[in-house]
């Protein structure tokens, strides 16, 4: 049957080696529907219905906000105060003791700009980050965003009230300059006290050494850091079929080159990038993803979120 958003949904998903509780969302829906809030809602919700799990709400004495009572729920929560003013019922609702900051840190540098299907790198990284930034809002989790090329753009501070800024923050964001990571990192690291969930999206166009150094201070903070490198198809497999001139969008350097000369030495070349990104940045203890564009966004975060819960029970 088909989803609101024209993606297939697999009712058997157990029978084909699909995974379970994923609806398979095509980059080219998401580009149609264009609104992150509707989009995260809907991928979030559906993760978590093929979990059959759901957000949970701590006791903790952080008051995080009112709703309106409903059957069932405890009565000992009802704000009394609240109800002499406006006679109706409203229980209290409080931030879990476990509740941790959840931080975007969202690469708008112009390499981001590109992209050779119907989402860009930087728009599928906004997708990423509205869902995750809704899965941990879900979860009482304080969020936040941080925008950066070779510094800081854009910053919303972590807060259980703060999802609406971030998605803002997210849907306004637009390709820049030049990239850096070591400048607005350091900032991060030296402004955000308080130890979190650093998420990093970003296509990670620097040397392995300048990434690790540009990570260091985030994990030296005791920040649990996540890394999300994301690129496009044609990046990797360089398939491109006429001979052309290349512009580097951010240096705006300019190279003749033919594709199928170089094709080979280009896709060794980038494995081997790849390869030592992943193997450096976990010889440092960081997570790192790669995400490839063309991908379905629910079944990446699927794979990834149940990696993380694997991850967690084993330590």
């Amino acid at each position: 049957m088909t989803t609101p958003l024209g993606a297939s949904v697999d009712s058997d998903a157990g029978g084909n080696g699909a995974l379970p509780g994923t609806r398979f969302i095509d980059p080219a829906a998401l580009a149609r529907i264009g609104n992150l809030e509707l989009v995260a809602r809907w991928v979030v919700e559906g993760f978590l219905s093929g979990l059959h799990r759901s957000p949970h709400l701590g006791f903790s004495t952080d008051f995080a906000e009112h709703r309106q009572y409903v059957p069932g729920d405890d009565i000992r929560r009802i704000d009394w105060r609240v109800f002499a003013r406006t006679e109706r019922y409203y229980v209290k609702e409080y931030e879990a003791d476990t509740n941790t900051n959840f931080m975007v840190l969202l690469d708008v540098s112009k390499s981001m700009q590109y992209g050779s299907g119907p989402l860009s790198k930087l728009e599928y990284a906004k997708y990423l980050a509205a869902c995750l930034t809704y899965f941990s809002h879900r979860q009482r989790d304080r969020v936040g965003l941080i925008s950066f090329d070779d510094d800081v753009r854009a910053f919303v501070p972590p807060s259980a009230k703060h999802l609406q800024q971030v998605l803002h923050e997210l849907d306004r964001a637009t390709p820049l300059g030049k990239g850096s990571l070591v400048r607005p990192l350091a900032k991060v690291a030296e402004s955000q006290r308080r130890r979190g969930v650093m998420l990093v999206l970003s296509d990670l166009y620097e040397e392995p050494d300048r990434v690790i150094s540009a990570l260091g201070p985030l994990r030296d903070a005791g920040h649990d850091v996540v890394v999300m490198q994301i690129l496009d198809p044609m990046e990797r497999s360089f398939a491109f079929d006429d001979a052309a001139t290349f512009e580097d969008v951010e240096t705006l350097v300019r190279l003749p080159v033919v594709p199928s000369r170089v094709r080979g030495d280009y896709q060794r070349l980038m494995e081997a990038h790849l390869a030592t990104m992943s193997k450096r940045l976990g010889e440092h203890r960081i997570d790192y993803c790669l995400v490839d564009t063309s991908q379905p966004l629910d079944a990446m975060l699927f794979e990834y979120l149940l990696g993380r819960e694997r991850m967690r029970t084993v330590k």
